[in-house]
């Protein structure tokens, strides 16, 4: 690694691949030099648009261009091989969620990579959204008191072949954000429907905080990502309210009994707090001063293996009827 600059390469030219291209773009210490893509047409636009070279085989690549750090976004039931590659290759790497769809998948990769003592970053960007870094403060500065609820709603459309496609892949940054700011969950109760054909889109899960708090997952991909409020996060404890609205939009606290809170939103000026992508902005500042010092990630893929043993705890709830603990889920 150079003095000022870390040679990054990008395996994924789809729809969030660009943003990592604009951000290894535009940034100065990085020096951005490929994408790998399954097209050839399309990557070569895509590396093309940015400046940098094409490839369509990720050990070409890496043989070729020696990348310093490799960032994935691949579509969400293709990472493992793609993951384990560059692992067993040797070189540090940033994943996109869900880190894969299987635990033994997780498990290989989390062990390859801490083998070989790998830097593995995995992009919870929710985790930094202004709302969500304000409830955090407000919950570790006491002003919410002892956490009794926690709530996650977050609804829009989409589809897969894969039934639990909107638990695993989306409904993810619900179990990793709530535990970022309630601490672990012990157990869970879930209710799922397909009742509009397409696998196990809808969810309702019930949460039980080792802390003694409860709180609720709702999750869906019947419904429409226009909506306004269709994402809501709400934190109740003996202290107070803290709620965020469409994770960027909007965060309000209202001490215990009062009608009189705090509201913040982003000014007019200030699009980096007002952009849903501006996250991974954030996200990035971190993983690269922590890449730089030889340090952890912010965010290590643990935590997506985390999220992936929630879901699964979710799903033997379902399929059982019953209370399920998170540490049944190997």
């Amino acid at each position: 690694m150079s003095a000022n600059k870390v040679k990054v390469a990008l395996i994924g030219a789809g729809g969030w691949g660009l943003q990592h291209a604009r951000i290894f773009q535009s940034r100065e210490d990085i020096d951005f030099c490929a994408i790998v893509g399954r097209n050839s047409e399309k990557t070569q636009a895509r590396a093309a648009k940015f400046g940098v070279n094409a490839y369509t085989d990720i050990g070409d690549m890496l043989d070729k261009e020696r990348p310093e750090l490799v960032s994935l976004c691949l579509p969400n039931q293709n990472h493992f091989e793609a993951t384990l590659k560059v692992i067993q290759d040797g070189y540090p790497l940033l994943v996109e969620k869900p880190l894969v769809f299987d635990l033994k998948e997780a498990d290989t990769l989390l062990a390859e990579a801490a083998k070989r003592e790998l830097f593995f970053a995995i992009n919870f960007n929710h985790r930094y959204a202004k709302p969500v870094q304000l409830a955090y403060e407000a919950i570790r500065a006491g002003k919410l008191g002892e956490l009794t609820l926690a709530s996650w709603r977050f609804g829009g459309d989409g589809a897969s072949d894969h039934a639990h496609a909107n638990l695993i892949e989306t409904q993810c940054h619900g179990f990793d954000m709530l535990e970022h700011l309630c601490g672990q969950v012990e157990s869970v109760m879930a209710e799922m429907t397909d009742k509009t054909g397409g696998g196990l889109r809808t969810m309702s899960i019930a949460l039980k905080f080792a802390n003694g708090a409860v709180g609720s997952i709702i999750g869906t991909y019947d419904s429409s990502y226009a909506y306004p409020d269709t994402h809501r996060v709400e934190l109740d404890g003996t202290g107070g309210r803290a709620v965020i609205h469409d994770t960027v939009k909007r965060y309000t606290y209202h001490p215990s009994g009062s009608e009189l809170g705090e509201t913040w939103e982003a000014g007019y000026f200030n699009d980096m707090d007002r952009e849903f992508h501006r996250t991974f902005d954030k996200h990035m500042d971190d993983m690269l001063r922590a890449f730089r010092e030889g340090r952890q990630p912010p965010i290590h893929a643990s935590a997506g293996r985390r999220a992936l043993q929630l879901a699964y705890a979710a799903i033997r709830s379902y399929e059982t009827g019953r209370r399920v603990r998170v540490d049944e889920i190997e």
